[in-house]
């Protein structure tokens, strides 16, 4: 997960260089996903036929999934993004990933309806274009829709990764029947997806959610410099709790080694390992002062935890211990998503069928005023 701004920190680092790698996954279980309108009523054409791809651009690896019109998810494919600034080098993969998970089904390419994308970075959805992402990635005010457009020859969409998660936990996870919520995606970074009466917010700059930069206790007392992670997301993030572990480590504190995961120290802290449960009483303290303040602002009922950090359910469960013990006019339940990694993906197949559905009656309707134009001059 990443942030929206370019001299910010992102929500996922590019970290390491290596070589590109093409995976596919035949074997995934298919999702089952509610059938949207268009689906319904058979608008892609007179037997409702047709696909669209949702894909999620992060910090490490491009995933492109392939759904039918009723949201099934048909196939995959997933490239690494380690080491890649171009977003002609990123478009290039989608369209590679595309292509794949259609030839995976044998489906031509004009069966392709519409395809949306989840950036890490501030997405402008109306223009379709991304503001900026990392100075690890380096993009400023590129035109991703109208580039996939044309090399797709689709109707196509593009929004924040986060906001993606969030769609899609609305649609197929945990926040089904919730109005609002707030998607919280602790990963390298962390980053937050805000639905408020059943819809994203995205603020009046594209870049609601940075709740990466909140000041907290427990954290440094001023915003970082630019390029630098905010100060939350660089004790709470998953290199910032690495670095903590790292700090405090001492041969004679714990048995574990120096060189651990978030997710890791995050495994021995039930089982005992005292350093191991400091570390992640430190990181459950910061994300409930969080919830705490944005519950405040917002009074959403629920927050989702999602990001390879914030899925690890010992993190949940002694968050949920310490807002327990706190007062609140109403507690808002926190709970880990029902997607896993696959939220992102999947808000963005919905997203897809959103744009085809819109694309279809757009074209529906020039196609009447045509003709009633043509039978003007019969």
């Amino acid at each position: 997960m990443q942030g929206r701004s370019g001299y910010m920190k992102q929500r996922t680092n590019l970290t390491t260089m290596h070589n590109l790698s093409h995976e596919t996954d035949r074997e995934t279980p298919q999702r089952q996903i509610p059938r949207t309108k268009a689906a319904q009523e058979g608008a892609a054409d007179a037997e409702g036929t047709g696909c669209v791809a949702g894909v999620d651009i992060g910090g490490t690896n491009l995933r492109v999934a392939l759904a039918d019109m009723n949201g099934t998810i048909l196939a995959r494919w997933s490239s690494s993004t380690v080491g890649i600034r171009s977003p002609e080098t990123v478009i290039r993969l989608i369209c590679d990933g595309v292509r794949h998970t259609l030839r995976q089904i044998d489906a031509p390419s004009d069966m392709l309806r519409s395809i949306a994308a989840g950036v890490p970075g501030i997405t402008d959805i109306e223009n379709g274009v991304v503001i900026a992402t990392s100075y690890l990635m380096g993009w400023q005010n590129i035109p991703l829709r109208a580039r996939l457009e044309q090399e797709l020859n689709v109707a196509s969409a593009i929004d924040n990764d986060v906001n993606l998660a969030a769609i899609g936990e609305s649609w197929a996870g945990v926040a089904k029947s919730t109005g609002d919520f707030v998607f919280l995606a602790i990963g390298t970074g962390i980053g937050a997806g805000i639905v408020l009466n059943g819809r994203p917010y995205r603020g009046s700059c594209w870049a609601a959610g940075e709740i990466g930069y909140m000041l907290l206790p427990g954290t440094r007392e001023e915003p970082g410099k630019s390029g630098e992670p905010g100060a939350l997301e660089s004790v709470l993030g998953g290199e910032g709790i690495k670095a903590q572990w790292q700090k405090l480590w001492n041969a004679d504190k714990t048995a574990l080694p120096r060189e651990l995961t978030a997710t890791q120290i995050f495994d021995h802290a039930p089982g005992g390992d005292a350093l191991a449960r400091t570390i992640l009483r430190q990181s459950a303290n910061l994300l409930a002062y969080a919830i705490y303040n944005i519950s405040g602002v917002l009074n959403c009922p629920l927050f989702v935890l999602g990001g390879g950090v914030g899925l690890h359910p010992s993190l949940c469960e002694a968050t949920r211990e310490i807002l327990e013990q706190w007062d609140f006019r109403e507690r808002p339940r926190v709970m880990l998503s029902a997607l896993g990694e696959d939220a992102q993906v999947l808000g963005a197949i919905r997203t897809a069928l959103d744009t085809a559905e819109a694309h279809i009656r757009t074209t529906s309707h020039r196609l009447r005023v045509n003709n009633q134009d043509r039978g003007q001059f019969l």
